[in-house]
């Protein structure tokens, strides 16, 4: 993330920030400019910005000068929880904070969304659309199809989560997470299943055409291969090929955005202009999430980023770095 100020008082602010706790002045992050603007000021004003009318229902901080008032992320959610669900609307926020992050993510990467036109649903296909349940109600179940992504707002309870994470021995488990990683199930399917760059991605992750279910009973009854930490990330991505591009997918967001806020604050020199993927990974992101690492245990934490990247993780990495438009390359790490 980078770094914002108030254009009031000058003092540092932050991404969700709706008031300068120095001047009070009222905030919202604008997509269209990257940048966190006052309200009603002469900028916001003569640029047609107001507050997002998800607001109040789900703690939207954007400003936006869309057609019918939703902001950018709030205008991809196709459904939420219904008014009579009191614990999924407490929980809807939590969500659509993750969304905003992500959508702010993409758009930076060159993965831009598309806002609908007025008065026009948002289109499945020419953009994901997210479906944000509650399993209070129903049974939820995370995933991706055919541009759908489908959130269990439930994952918003740090409780919920803990307890899911320990039952399934994962290192990892957030709800930024599972939106970055249901969004790598988009994309390949937007930019790699229907593109020339099918044959490459099978050579590195596998063939996609393999039965999902058969793979996922197979992983859940003998587990994941033997050696799977020379080729994979994660267990969880030795499943199937397509389990193995959302994780890398994710990770390559968690790592282009973790060395964007690095470099804002000066914890680290902005990689040198026109290095490659690799060298981005092995030169500035591994020495830093060691230093993370460090840093955690020295306060008797879990490691913050409990993962190993061998080689063939890096050549993968790579491969989502390529799939980049070129003109967005410049403002981002690597």
């Amino acid at each position: 993330m980078r770094r914002f100020d108030c254009d009031v008082c000058e003092n540092e602010v932050f991404f969700d920030s709706v008031t300068c706790e120095r001047c009070s002045s009222k905030l919202g992050y604008v997509l269209g400019l990257d940048d966190v603007l006052v309200e009603g000021s002469t900028a916001a004003t003569d640029a047609g910005l107001r507050r997002c009318s998800n607001a109040e229902l789900a703690g939207c901080t954007w400003l936006t000068a869309q057609a019918g008032g939703l902001c950018e992320s709030c205008q991809l959610t196709r459904t939420r929880p219904s008014d009579a669900d009191a614990k999924g609307l407490r929980l809807f926020p939590i969500a659509e904070e993750s969304k905003r992050h992500l959508v702010r993510d993409l758009t930076r990467l060159g993965f831009a969304t598309r806002p609908k036109e007025s008065g026009e649903p948002a289109t499945v296909g020419q953009t994901p659309v997210f479906d944000l349940l509650s399993s209070v109600s129903e049974s939820v179940t995370i995933g991706h199809a055919n541009g759908v992504i489908t959130i269990d707002l439930a994952e918003g309870d740090d409780s919920y989560r803990e307890q899911v994470r320990q039952r399934l021995a994962e290192p990892y488990r957030t709800m930024l997470g599972h939106f970055r990683h249901e969004s790598g199930h988009y994309y390949e399917w937007q930019l790699v299943e229907q593109t020339s760059r099918i044959d490459e991605a099978r050579e590195l992750f596998g063939d996609e055409r393999a039965d999902y279910q058969a793979e996922i009973d197979r992983h859940y009854e003998e587990g994941p291969p033997e050696n799977w930490r020379s080729d994979y990330l994660s267990s969880y991505a030795t499943m199937h090929p397509y389990e193995d591009f959302a994780e890398t997918w994710a990770h390559y967001l968690h790592i282009q955005d973790t060395l964007e806020t690095a470099v804002a604050f000066e914890l680290l020199p902005a990689p040198e202009a026109g290095a490659s993927a690799r060298d981005v990974v092995v030169n500035s992101w591994m020495p830093f999430a060691t230093a993370m690492n460090v840093v955690n245990r020295s306060l008797g934490q879990r490691d913050l980023y409990p993962f190993v990247l061998p080689d063939k993780v890096i050549e993968k990495l790579a491969f989502v770095h390529s799939l980049r438009d070129p003109a967005s390359t410049s403002g981002s790490a690597g």
